[in-house]
């Protein structure tokens, strides 16, 4: 690695003797000014978190050599070996903190890590002057994602969260509908997913089996609070576990609330209230499982009315298997959302329902006079994840607050608040699992309509369910 790094800057040496002989001079480009990048240069890109859904973020920022793929970072390099077998070159780093110290010609940085870790990431990056690509959730708490949206407009970064059906066609398909007045005024959402796909509603562990060779564990748990490894966290399932993950809602409310939040225009919600799915292992007694997601959840969110939509809008949350019924408006054959009706989106106007699938597929009108409406998407285009990572780059090559910029479909300034949205479910989900002793039993203080002030960022009739709005980090990590 490092002869090889040595050679590269020999040659870079040469290179720049040989040019500035003939009048020619190259300045590195953080010697620039920040955010300088010449329109025909390649970004030099940072992939954090190489596997899974991180390789292809990484594979679709590279765009096939459009950019350059400079450091890797991952706590556990066997999850990320593909991506690092395919760019060798590639600096190497297993601590986040290390590459913002040594790689100052990073200009932009995509972070595909676990959920509780986005916000530290993302948070350095933009203090790095590094515009940044993030996968969805936003962010782990609510609290996050304002933060991470104030800090964006700030240091002046562009920003995208990685819910890549929100470029889709299918999704501007809907927005022309409503646009038209074709459904009217909306008053009901319903939302849906098959998630949790991994183990919700169970015991933590308490096994400490061997620790993964070469995973730095301390690092991977960042600000959360420590526990043991163990393979139902890493690499996969942290996804069902509060300290970790963001559940069912998390992994699917920013693909799936997307289309009607950016067809309604809709803003902080008022109010959520939550039912949850219990777990009985005996007769009468619930098993109490504060440190898992819940194995099924419904939520209910209110909206207030909109410069778009001019009613007040109730959008109920299904998951784990839970779906809506069919409106009457729809026929009893017709899927609901996707082809298996696993994951979907019905909003009911007063004119009539649309109705869409996962990322925004396949979405249709069912009006009052019995027509129907359905989109083909000829540009082949409806899932483009690899186009809502190229637009990323584009934009951070323009620069910010330019017309590429302006015209990324989630930037923070939309997607923090869509993750404020979703993550409020999460609120309500815990608050309603919160329990205090009662004589010989227990009362759950926290199930109730739970109202909500966005400004202020505060539950203004349940004071405890306030501690879900921002989580407290684990010594020596901060936002």
């Amino acid at each position: 690695m490092k002869k090889n790094h040595k050679s590269n800057n020999r040659r870079d040496f040469i290179k720049k003797t040989a040019l500035t002989s003939l009048g020619i001079s190259i300045i590195p480009r953080h010697v620039m000014g920040k955010g300088f990048i010449a329109p025909s240069d390649k970004l030099n890109i940072a992939v954090i978190g190489g596997g899974g859904k991180g390789y292809s973020d990484a594979i679709n920022a590279w765009n096939n050599g459009a950019s350059n793929i400079t450091a890797i970072c991952d706590v556990d390099w066997n999850q990320s070996k593909r991506l690092m077998e395919k760019f060798p070159n590639a600096l190497k780093y297993r601590d986040y903190r290390k590459l913002f110290d040594n790689a100052k010609d990073i200009d932009a940085v995509t972070v595909s890590t676990p959920d509780h870790t986005h916000a530290v990431i993302a948070m350095a990056a933009i203090k790095s002057n590094k515009h940044v690509y993030v996968q969805k959730p936003l962010t782990h708490s609510i609290y996050e994602a304002r933060m991470l949206t104030k800090a964006a407009n700030k240091y002046k970064v562009v920003t995208q969260m990685g819910n890549q059906g929100a470029s889709g066609n299918g999704v501007k398909q809907m927005i022309k509908w409503f646009d038209e007045g074709k459904i009217g005024t909306v008053s009901k959402v319903h939302v849906w997913t098959n998630r949790p796909v991994w183990p919700q509603g169970i015991n933590a562990p308490t096994e400490k089996p061997a620790l993964l060779d070469g995973l730095d564990w301390d690092t991977w748990v960042g600000p959360a609070k420590m526990v043991d490894y163990h393979p139902l966290y890493h690499p996969f399932k942290w996804r069902g576990w509060w300290n970790f993950g963001t559940g069912a809602l998390g992994d699917m409310g920013c693909h799936l609330i997307d289309p009607p939040f950016r067809v309604l225009g809709l803003g902080y919600p008022t109010e959520v209230e939550s039912s949850v799915g219990a777990v009985f292992k005996k007769d009468w007694s619930p098993e109490y499982l504060p440190e898992s997601c819940p194995p099924s959840s419904r939520t209910q969110l209110k909206f207030p009315a909109s410069a778009k939509n001019k009613s007040e809008v109730s959008l109920t949350w299904s998951d784990g298997g839970l779906r809506p019924f069919h409106p009457d408006l729809i026929p009893a054959d017709h899927p609901i959302g996707d082809y298996d009706s696993a994951n979907g989106v019905i909003m009911i106007g007063d004119k009539g329902i649309m109705t869409c699938g996962t990322y925004g597929v396949a979405p249709k009108v069912y009006l009052n006079n019995g027509d129907v409406l359905t989109f083909e998407d000829t540009e082949k285009s409806t899932l483009p994840e690899s186009g809502h990572n190229a637009s990323w780059v584009d934009a951070c090559k323009e620069g910010f607050g330019k017309e590429k910029h302006k015209a990324l479909t989630s930037s923070f300034d939309f997607a923090g608040p869509l993750t404020e949205s979703v993550l409020m479910g999460n609120l309500a989900i815990r608050s309603y699992n919160l329990r205090k002793s009662k004589g010989n039993g227990f009362e759950y203080p926290g199930r109730k309509k739970l109202l909500w002030n966005g400004d202020t960022m505060k539950i203004t009739n349940f004071d405890e369910a306030n501690q879900f709005v921002k989580r407290t980090y684990r010594e020596g990590w901060t936002l």
